[in-house]
């Protein structure tokens, strides 16, 4: 058996990680954040863009990651959110989020899409409230991200970054 990330008959691509930071040459944009802090939502760019230096200097004065969502090589193993041979970021929004959308969002990399391949249409669905950089998420969000038991949001100003992305 091909190992989980091997082409299949050399017909299918290398899988995409759908939250990873972008990387000139090594990631391509896949949406943009709109909607608002409480209900942040992605709109898809209608093809894969190439990541540059001027596009990520676009995003100033946040990080790229608040404001654009890349896709990058899913680094399996590698990754803190890989285990059981699966994305966990992909099956606990698919168990804690609902969903946001009731068709199919357009995507430009479903059909290398690391979180599609594994939970199928459920994950997108869900998909468009995902954000790889949040600095208010909701307790949903953080249980997506850290698990059942995350640590306790703090009341004071001070920002809560919470990321949703690969170990690239």
């Amino acid at each position: 058996m091909p190992p989980r990330n091997a082409p299949v008959g050399g017909s299918s691509p290398e899988l995409l990680c759908p939250s990873a930071r972008g990387h000139p040459g090594a990631s391509v944009l896949i949406g943009v954040v709109g909607g608002t802090p409480e209900a942040p939502r992605i709109t898809p760019t209608v093809a894969a863009l190439e990541v540059t230096p001027e596009l990520l200097a676009l995003a100033a004065p946040v990080s790229p990651t608040e404001v654009f969502r890349f896709a990058s090589s899913c680094q399996g193993c590698a990754c803190p959110h890989f285990s059981n041979d699966a994305c966990q970021l992909a099956v606990r929004s698919v168990e804690i989020l609902s969903e946001v959308t009731d068709k199919l969002p357009h995507c430009a990399i479903r059909p290398q899409c690391r979180w599609f391949r594994q939970e199928g249409p459920a994950i997108c669905r869900r998909c468009p409230q995902i954000v790889t950089d949040q600095y208010r998420p909701s307790e949903e969000m953080l249980r997506v991200v850290l698990g059942e038991n995350p640590p306790p949001l703090e009341v004071s100003p001070k920002q809560t970054e919470v990321s949703v992305h690969s170990a690239d």
